[in-house]
């Protein structure tokens, strides 16, 4: 069995896998998340299978593209997000940019966030207090 058939966004692509689409355009599709992190929140993926933004990088250009086209349309603040390798929190390995409106107080803590530095030791500017110099 091919990589891009067992490949869920692939499927979606394909119109094979259910998906509640947001926004198509001849080389991606924006899509709502299982488990939109709030309101609003998206994923733009290329049409074509990259595993990630390093892969291919004309494919990853024309994907923030879109998710930067997507993210005019919306307004507002957000944050475009993504991800390669497991250990950076990719889960899904197609490439795919999150769109993620941000609000004030909406407490969606990401690591460089006042959220997340409030439970950081004082002083310490990294996540992991060992990393400090």
């Amino acid at each position: 069995m091919s990589k891009c058939s067992t490949c869920v966004f692939c499927r979606i692509v394909a119109g094979a896998a259910p998906a509640t689409v947001v926004a198509r355009w001849n080389d991606a599709l924006a899509i709502v998340p299982l488990g939109p992190v709030v309101p609003g929140h998206v994923l733009v993926t290329p049409a074509v299978h990259v595993a990630d933004a390093t892969e291919n990088p004309v494919v990853t250009g024309a994907a923030m593209t879109r998710a930067a086209q997507y993210a005019a349309s919306v307004g507002g603040s957000l944050n475009l997000i993504t991800s390669k390798g497991a250990e950076a929190t990719q889960t899904v390995f197609h490439l795919h940019i999150h769109v993620v409106p941000r609000t004030a107080g909406d407490a969606l803590p990401l690591p460089w966030t006042p959220q997340r530095a409030a439970a950081r030791p004082s002083g310490c500017l990294h996540a992991d207090p060992s990393e400090e110099e």
